[in-house]
């Protein structure tokens, strides 16, 4: 059986007055069915390990150098984040695909590098609403498979995110039946690619303006293993709600 996830993301938000959130959130959630992850600032990851070390929650970086170590002024690496207090780190989010001209190569050699230190990886894939529209979604999504995924991996240590890009911080989500479509879609090629035992143990998560008020009828659809939430996730009074509907799905 595959755990489900609860995945929040803080992105550029966050101090050390926000560390009261992570500790609500695991006094709260002790007894919690899913598991719960939140990736913050690196600046908080070690200071946030002290709410998460014994509790439900693990934490997670938003990024990772493709290097070990080197002449890369402003980077973090894997191994460092490992350090720190990380136990996953998000890949290939589309704000960091456009950005950043992150390319699937790109998410690739990361994923290596974070997969070798030791890290859990988050994989972010999904499309532009002009691919949406142009009945484009499934290409998209095969060629982000494809190219994104390092071939040395198992349910332990991926999970897939499918965030179509016009949904994130929009309000706007993808009908019921257009979530299940893409998602059965990559069960499927990921049992092409690896076979059904792996493929059926990695978790795919969906986000893309997830809130505690659709969370539930999200959850109910067949290969939605969780949830990567954005801006759900930075209080705990918004998060919780998405954490006991994903509990009791």
């Amino acid at each position: 059986m595959r755990r489900k996830l609860a995945a929040g993301n803080w992105k550029m938000n966050g101090t050390s007055a926000d560390l009261a959130q992570i500790e609500a959130l695991a006094e709260k959630h002790t007894g919690a069915l899913s598991e719960i992850m939140i990736a913050t600032p690196d600046t908080l990851l070690h200071r946030a390990s002290a709410f998460t070390k014994s509790g439900p929650i693990t934490l997670g970086a938003q990024n990772c150098h493709k290097n070990e170590t080197g002449a890369h002024t402003g980077d973090v690496s894997a191994e460092m984040l490992l350090d720190a207090g990380a136990s996953y780190v998000i890949l290939g989010h589309s704000e960091r695909r456009a950005d950043h001209d992150e390319h699937d190569e790109d998410v690739r050699a990361k994923a290596r590098a974070a997969l070798k230190a030791g890290l859990r990886v988050i994989i972010c894939m999904g499309e532009e609403l002009q691919e949406r529209e142009a009945d484009n979604t499934l290409d998209i999504i095969g060629g982000q498979l494809a190219g994104s995924i390092p071939d040395d991996i198992s349910g332990e240590t991926l999970v897939i995110a499918y965030e179509p890009i016009w949904a994130i911080g929009t309000g706007k989500v993808p009908s019921i039946a257009q979530i299940s479509e893409v998602h059965d879609f990559i069960r499927i090629r990921l049992e092409q690619r690896f076979g059904p035992q792996i493929a059926r143990s990695i978790r795919l998560l969906y986000g893309g303006s997830v809130k505690p008020t659709n969370a539930a009828e999200i959850f109910a659809v067949q290969n939605v293993d969780g949830a990567l939430v954005g801006g759900a996730s930075l209080k705990a009074a918004d998060f919780g709600p998405i954490i006991e509907a994903l509990d009791a799905s």
